[in-house]
């Protein structure tokens, strides 16, 4: 059974810093591309990166450009977003996700709220 945990999240005042994690289980995690959404209430799911086999890495660059960098460690089966400078507008559900080809993603995290303070 294919599993992924995010950690991480929580209430900092704007300016302040987080670094979510996102584990897997069930799966070969290092044959897999590995991403994070983020949806706030009342809006869509929103890209926010993911870094691709073999290593490219993309970002959503008009809402987090500078401020978040995603990585990952497949020997812990881990993907990282560390978030900078967080601002109120960041405030939402962070979700995970894994996907087997360039399109779609295949298992999602359950989320982990991030709440910044004005």
């Amino acid at each position: 059974q294919v599993q992924l945990v995010e950690s991480g999240g929580g209430l900092v005042p704007t300016g302040g810093s987080l670094r979510l994690s996102c584990t897997a289980s069930g799966l070969t995690f290092r044959r897999y591309n590995t991403a994070w959404f983020r949806q706030a209430p009342g809006k869509e799911r929103e890209f926010v990166g993911r870094i691709m086999l073999p290593g490219t890495i993309t970002y959503n660059a008009d809402s987090v450009k500078g401020r978040f960098t995603i990585s990952r460690d497949n020997a812990q089966n881990t993907v990282y977003l560390q978030m900078n400078n967080l601002k109120p507008e960041d405030t939402a559900v962070y979700y995970c996700a894994v996907g087997s080809n360039l399109v779609t993603y295949d298992y999602w995290g359950q989320g982990t709220q991030v709440t910044v303070s004005s």
